[in-house]
């Protein structure tokens, strides 16, 4: 009769758990990765903790408010997934070290330098991703396609997701104004 009880309670909890969206999601290629996280924003560097750590709990994240701190956590350890902040931290000073120097994924995070200009700036110095920071509530599987796609692909594949996103908030072509030449877009796309 006990060990009924129990499995009865087992199952209501998992019940009330998917109900609520927790314990039943697929496993992250995030989990067990550890991520640097750079923002001059202690609360922006908080929810972006709070929404990795809900989807991927084994997840390790290490976080950073300044340019010399990035630098030195760069240094010290090893991660598999670098987010930068554009602005506050010399974002794109950062992207190079990270990329050229340590040859990191880096996710770039933007709400001040938004603009058709800085995008094209990230992908020409080989982020993985270019990111506005109202997505934040979308950034798990944003990250998850920096570990699975190699560059191309997966700038292809965030533009898949984000076009309808950059067409509203930029002016109206705003890739040809930018002069932004999508090496994986055909020419009758363009």
């Amino acid at each position: 009769m006990q060990e009924s009880l129990a499995w009865i309670e087992f199952l209501v909890k998992i019940d009330l758990n998917a109900s609520k969206g927790v314990g039943l999601m697929k496993d992250s290629i995030l989990n067990g990765k550890r991520i640097l996280a750079v923002d001059d924003e202690p609360d922006v560097l908080a929810l972006l903790e709070e929404e990795i750590l809900e989807a991927c709990p084994d997840c390790k994240i290490d976080k950073a408010t300044t340019y010399k701190g990035a630098i030195e956590m760069m240094i010290m350890f090893t991660y598999d997934l670098v987010i930068l902040d554009i602005m506050g931290v010399n974002g794109f000073d950062l992207l190079k070290f990270a990329v050229v120097d340590r040859n990191y994924p880096v996710a770039m995070l933007t709400a001040h330098a938004l603009n058709p200009e800085a995008l094209k700036r990230s992908f020409e110095m080989k982020a993985r991703v270019y990111l506005p920071k109202e997505r934040l509530g979308e950034i798990v599987p944003f990250l998850e396609d920096v570990l699975k796609y190699e560059y191309l692909p997966g700038w292809k594949r965030l533009l898949e997701k984000l076009k309808g996103f950059f067409d509203k908030v930029f002016e109206p072509d705003w890739e040809k104004k930018a002069g932004l030449k999508w090496p994986f877009i055909d020419d009758e796309r363009k």
